[in-house]
């Protein structure tokens, strides 16, 4: 099973245009989802109509596009544990950090099941990821990389675009962090590493060193 296919699937929450992953083996009847964002009920329609179970849910950072469907997730699978940095897991119960009060909404999450840190490592579903810490759009926010084939794969979060990078002008951003963290956690990926990001089409690492306007490799 560890050289079976990852089969991915996108569901794009309109509110935000922001990216909901649903991940799973070849073969296996278990998923992961990262970054589930409004549109939970279309997320839990996919993943029930491939007949999968939820076997996790893995946050990039705290922002509430990122985490608005993690309460209706955990609702329809209640055991299945609740994964974001160990500096994002505030802001999952409370509106202010996740900017949610911001546009009125008061946006809460059931708490982190599970915290994780630079160079952990998270498996789920027969999915083994290792955990990168990328500062800069939020102070906790982490990427997972996963090995299991090539190319690479990392589900990317709100720190690099197709041609563009994470805002860095909230609260707890720093857009110099942001810089270094893309250098030295991203950059330092094989050029043919494939980024899913949080918003927007997906790109590689050799792409955006070439030709990312913002950030040059």
């Amino acid at each position: 099973m560890a050289n079976s296919k990852m089969i991915l699937d996108v569901v794009v929450s309109q509110a935000f245009m922001e990216n909901a992953f649903i991940s799973h083996l070849e073969g296996r009847d278990d998923c992961v989802v990262v970054d589930p964002g409004f549109d939970a009920d279309k997320i839990i329609d996919h993943i029930e109509s491939k007949h999968l179970a939820l076997a996790a849910i893995l946050n990039t950072h705290g922002h509430a596009d990122h985490i608005a469907g993690n309460v209706t997730l955990k609702q329809r699978w209640p055991d299945c544990p609740l994964v974001i940095g160990a500096a994002e897991a505030g802001k999952l119960i409370d509106p202010a950090e996740n900017l949610s009060a911001t546009f009125g909404v008061g946006l809460t999450s059931p708490a982190a099941d599970h915290t994780v840190r630079d160079g952990d490592t998270y498996a789920a579903a027969g999915l083994e990821f290792e955990v990168l810490e990328t500062p800069g759009h939020s102070i906790g926010h982490v990427v997972y990389l996963w090995k299991g084939e090539s190319p690479w794969i990392v589900f990317g979060g709100d720190m690099l675009f197709q041609g563009g990078i994470g805002r860095a002008d909230f609260p707890d951003g720093d857009i110099d962090q942001l810089f270094e963290s893309i250098r030295s956690k991203l950059y330092s990926l094989p050029d043919d590493t494939v980024v899913w990001p949080g918003h927007g089409e997906s790109t590689t690492i050799g792409e955006e060193k070439q030709y990312n306007p913002f950030v040059r490799g």
